[in-house]
């Protein structure tokens, strides 16, 4: 298995596809605690509990003994430089690389699950698709079905129209029937996205979403990601509502959370709730954007990308943070 394909659990072995998922959920705001600590408030749940995981390829430990918690309704953003270990953690979560340590997904933990319950409940989007053959864009989002579908069993009418209704939500409707291979590296993005879209996964697993788009796409995927987590109608490419037909099409699946890997730490800043910083393996801080001091965060990102230097614009009853190099 290679770290640049997408693979999807079906029965009891590996399948070379793609994955998705649905949503709906009511957003919790999470309390928060001091950098180096995982404080989980009362009010969200623990999707995602990891407890001293360790992993690596053949003998090199590449995880060190790391451990944080994902919350439903809420982004989890890996930070860190390149080799420190972010996406060896996903494909360890996915159970593609061996771990020790425990990981426990809603209360279970990951070996006690077969390899399609895995597939139902973790979806895991890497950097590129893997999908080398031609294929319509509508197709690729139906892949999302493949872990609830039986053997040569089609697509119901019913999950065809919530397909178009995914595309739909991210701007890709007019693409529907193109060859998938023919898209933009950012529009296979999205595609991936609107398949994510339309499975019923508890736990997004996302290597670098940003890493092909441009600047207002890549804000573009974090916001639909967000509207996913939380459970809101997404809106549409062009910043309208979805009209009440695609409003419609949208289903009730509660415990959406999102583990994502960004190599832009300003993207994470905005829209993660929570940050796990990772460098050599080791996890060296756990942020909390929304409420944690500037000081505080401010020494821990410049454990990781050296000199750094935080200000927080407020702004709506908020802030936004802005990171910027010391001189």
């Amino acid at each position: 298995m290679t770290a640049d394909t997408d693979w999807n659990f079906t029965s009891d072995t590996l399948h070379r596809q793609t994955t998705a998922s649905p949503f709906r959920i009511n957003y919790s705001p999470t309390q928060v605690s001091a950098s180096g600590s995982d404080a989980t408030s009362a009010e969200s749940h623990v999707c995602l509990q990891v407890s001293s995981l360790s992993a690596g390829y053949g003998q090199s430990r590449i995880l060190k003994d790391v451990s944080f918690c994902a919350k439903q309704g809420e982004i989890t953003g890996l930070l860190g430089p390149n080799g420190c270990g972010k996406t060896t953690l996903l494909r360890a979560l996915c159970r593609q690389l061996p771990f020790t340590g425990s990981c426990c997904l809603n209360g279970r933990p990951l070996e006690q699950l077969t390899s399609r319950q895995l597939a139902r409940q973790i979806s895991y989007i890497p950097q590129r698709s893997g999908i080398a053959i031609s294929m319509p864009v509508t197709d690729v989002v139906l892949m999302g079905f493949n872990p609830v579908l039986g053997l040569l069993e089609q697509p119901s009418r019913a999950q065809k129209v919530k397909a178009r209704g995914a595309l739909h939500a991210v701007g890709l409707e007019s693409y529907a029937g193109q060859d998938y291979l023919t898209l933009s590296e950012g529009q296979k993005q999205l595609c991936i996205l609107a398949r994510t879209i339309v499975e019923d996964a508890s736990l997004l697993l996302l290597d670098e979403p940003e890493s092909s788009l441009d600047f207002p796409h890549r804000h573009r995927i974090m916001e639909l990601l967000t509207e996913i987590i939380r459970g809101q109608d997404s809106s549409c490419a062009d910043g309208n509502q979805l009209n009440e037909v695609h409003r419609n099409q949208r289903t009730l699946f509660p415990g959406k959370a999102a583990l994502v890997t960004l190599h832009d730490p300003q993207l994470a800043l905005e829209y993660c709730g929570r940050l796990v910083l990772l460098k050599d393996g080791v996890c060296t801080a756990i942020l909390h954007p929304a409420t944690d001091s500037l000081t505080d965060m401010e020494a821990a990102l410049s454990e990781v990308y050296g000199p750094v230097r935080l200000r927080a614009i407020e702004e709506n009853g908020g802030r936004s943070l802005i990171l910027l190099p010391r001189a």
